[in-house]
């Protein structure tokens, strides 16, 4: 089994940045993904980042805005948000183990963080 414990969420004005973290609980070469649910919807892709080559991808909801990375000598994932919109306001998971080719969709991804709350006021 594998823990994954997400930090760094908070509540900020429009416009502003938050940097949340992803913390495994062992050393992992999996991929890794961060998502997002706002009440009444779906949990959707925010964000992924392989472990080898750091390939990413990212909804377009969020390019340009937001940046994932990670760093392998501190098994840490983190999630880069800029210039915050009211839009981006959910719950953020920390996901890994990508299992099939669809990243963006919840169904893909073999384990799950607690979540952390981010919301943006207007």
């Amino acid at each position: 089994q594998l823990q994954l414990v997400e930090s760094g969420g908070g509540s900020v004005q429009a416009g502003g940045s938050l940097r949340l973290s992803c913390a495994p609980s062992r050393r992992t070469t999996y991929t890794m993904a961060w998502f997002r649910q706002a009440p009444g919807k779906e949990r959707e892709g925010v964000a992924m980042i392989d472990a080898g080559d750091l390939n990413t991808n990212y909804a377009d909801a969020v390019k340009g805005r937001f940046t994932i990375s990670r760093d392998n000598a501190k098994n840490t994932v983190y999630l880069q948000m800029n210039s915050l919109k009211p839009e981006d306001t959910a719950m953020y998971y920390c996901a890994a183990h990508k299992r099939l080719l669809t990243w963006y969709e919840r169904r893909s991804w073999g384990y799950w963080g607690q979540g952390t709350q981010v919301t943006v006021a207007s």
